[in-house]
């Protein structure tokens, strides 16, 4: 970990934007999604987008890793705006977007649909939601990579409605913990995702 995240994880829990636990903990998990592309994917993702990036974690410590593009999407303006913050910082990797937004409405903007190789979450919503919003923003034969529960199991995830999503559950991965790993092989449907806040109202499972 660079003394820039170190620096910047800091400050994130500071402001109350980061869990209790301690940075180490919090990069390390961070950590395993990376791990696991290694396993799924071939060479450094071309891009990533991190659903819900919060306080930056799985978002600045890829960036961080990989010192390839990351684009980290927020709803939540004052979480945005620190994330562009230590961006800007002169120790910085490049590479780091931030998007303040709902996934449902980013998600339609053509600069971004079925743009990135690589989506991942970390604690964005339930894996039905997760799958509708994601859906759109991957690139085909991109790869979704989602933390799991510790006690997770394949009843998460409907993979009747992942097919129809244009996805297929690739398995179950452990590493720092437990991650979901799931591929685009077929265009999504047009209709989704569906009307920013619909996905968490009435979930396809």
């Amino acid at each position: 970990m660079s003394a820039w995240l170190s620096r910047a994880l800091d400050l994130s829990r500071a402001r109350g934007f980061l869990g209790p636990q301690p940075i180490e903990v919090q990069f390390t998990h961070a950590e395993g999604f990376a791990h696991i592309w290694d396993r799924v994917g071939v060479g450094i993702p071309r891009n990533t987008l991190d659903l819900g990036s919060g306080g930056g974690v799985p978002g600045l410590a890829l960036l961080d890793i990989w010192h390839s593009p990351v684009t980290m999407l927020d709803a939540m303006e004052k979480r945005t705006t620190f994330l562009r913050e230590v961006l800007l910082w002169d120790d910085s990797p490049t590479g780091g977007e931030v998007i303040t937004g709902r996934a449902e409405d980013v998600a339609r903007n053509p600069q971004y649909l079925e743009n990135f190789e690589l989506v991942v979450a970390r604690s964005f919503a339930p894996p039905a939601v997760v799958a509708e919003c994601a859906s759109r923003f991957l690139e085909m034969e991109g790869f979704l990579i989602v933390s799991e529960p510790p006690e997770e199991t394949s009843s998460r995830w409907n993979h009747g409605v992942l097919e129809h999503l244009g996805l297929t559950d690739v398995g179950l991965f452990r590493s720092t913990a437990n991650f979901r790993v799931i591929k685009k092989i077929a265009p999504t449907p047009e209709e989704f995702p569906r009307s920013t806040g619909i996905p968490g109202k009435r979930p396809l499972f």
